[in-house]
């Protein structure tokens, strides 16, 4: 019983990482492609696969027909029987021609970056919403390379690539799997209309949204779960949790925020999960503030931070206001801290031990009140509803009850200052 229980087990993968280091880059630039190929290694780790080697060519320009020199190719078949690799990742996202050229002058399975990160995301997909995004990016990467990926597809029994939609689609014609892409568009295009329903509910409610941001495993999930008991998947891996999760946070004041999770970004994010995730991630554009998640403790930090601005630009959301979070400041941190150009303002937290999470709500209570005013004003009290209205609306700095109505010193929004333009009050009165 015990044999036939060891032969139905999975035989872990072992993966070579490959990549291919540009001639003219600077000493900056080498070091990002060793931060690089660590990343690759842990994404392949999250994937389940273990990495036996890693093996660098150093070219003026990436070859177009098959990736690397010939030469390499040759160093490669001789590495892959000498730590009996099951198949090699390569750092960055191969053409077509380029995966079925090294597949067949290799003779094994040859994957790249981008199916890593897909495979990891098919996996860890729970809600409906993450799972049809994670299927659309699949079909549009594969319908792309119908023509490159057939000979590894028909070789493969499992492992990384094959979770998620698989090979479902992959023996049906480029027809049925562009009549597939067009049924999950129309499956986002009713959440996103949820969604903006969902929006509009809480844009009346008034209540500010704040939006985290950051590099994968910078602590995202962490944090919310600190602050709000969430409960969402916190561990340390790379794209731990994918679905975004929003809860309210009390700041020190009294007043409210909607805190809203989203999916971390990673170095050369491929482009297909930019744009199956643009539903979720457009959350963003709808934030008051962005608190910038920062792992204070990982040597690349000012990469990931450069990382994350790129995306967000690429988003539309690089003009938010910005709050930079240094977190995991209770590991071994490098300091100084990098500036941040971009930050209103710099905080300084541990969200696994709680330290510094008051620093950081103060910082976004301020940030809030630099774009609203402060208006004093007086309601007659038979404007009773638009008293309660301000009260659950509005920051409250003073309230006295006098004889001609109800004195209010709040911080207004343009909605609020609006609507209470016509009450308006003299202070000093």
């Amino acid at each position: 019983m015990a044999k036939e229980l060891h032969e139905n087990k999975d035989t872990q993968e072992r993966l070579i990482l490959v990549g291919v280091e540009i001639e003219e880059r600077d000493s900056r630039q080498k070091m990002e492609m060793n931060a690089c190929l660590d990343e690759l290694e842990e994404l392949v780790a999250t994937a389940g696969a273990e990495v036996v080697a890693r093996t660098v060519q150093r070219r003026e320009k990436i070859h177009p027909a098959h990736y690397l020199g010939k030469g390499k190719i040759e160093e490669l078949q001789i590495m892959l029987r000498t730590y009996d690799a099951t198949g090699i990742v390569c750092d960055d996202e191969l053409s077509p021609a380029q995966l079925k050229n090294l597949e067949k002058m290799l003779d094994t399975k040859v994957m790249d970056r981008t199916i890593v990160i897909l495979d990891i995301f098919a996996a860890r997909a729970i809600s409906g919403e993450g799972k049809i995004q994670v299927e659309l990016a699949q079909l549009k990467y594969r319908l792309s390379r119908l023509a490159g990926i057939g000979a590894s597809m028909s070789r493969l029994g499992g492992g990384i690539g094959t979770r998620g939609p698989g090979e479902k689609k992959l023996e049906t014609d480029r027809r049925h799997i562009k009549e597939r892409i067009s049924e999950l568009h129309a499956e986002l295009k009713q959440i996103k209309v949820h969604r903006e329903l969902l929006r509009i509910q809480r844009s009346k409610k008034g209540t500010p949204v704040v939006g985290l941001v950051g590099y994968t495993n910078a602590g995202k999930s962490t944090t919310l779960n600190t602050l709000t008991e969430a409960g969402v998947l916190a561990e340390d891996k790379l794209f731990a949790t994918l679905d975004t999760t929003t809860r309210k946070v009390e700041l020190p004041n009294g007043s409210e925020i909607l805190l809203t999770d989203t999916v971390g970004f990673i170095q050369k994010l491929p482009h297909h999960l930019v744009q199956a995730f643009r539903a979720t991630l457009e959350e963003l554009q709808y934030a008051d503030i962005l608190l910038h998640i920062v792992d204070a403790s990982n040597p690349n930090r000012e990469e990931q931070m450069q990382v994350v601005y790129d995306t967000l630009h690429d988003l539309g959301c690089e003009e938010k206001p910005i709050i930079t979070v240094y977190n995991k400041m209770d590991r071994e941190v490098e300091l100084p801290l990098p500036l941040d150009r971009h930050a209103m303002e710099l905080v300084q937290i541990s969200a696994a031990r709680k330290t510094g999470l008051t620093q950081m709500l103060d910082a976004i209570e301020r940030v809030l009140k630099s774009f609203r005013r402060s208006m004093c004003v007086l309601l007659p009290y038979t404007e009773g509803a638009l008293t309660g209205w301000v009260h659950g609306r509005c920051e409250i700095l003073k309230e006295e009850h006098r004889a001609d109505g109800v004195y209010l010193e709040v911080y207004v929004d343009e909605e609020a200052e609006n609507r209470l333009r016509p009450f308006e009050a003299n202070p000093l009165q």
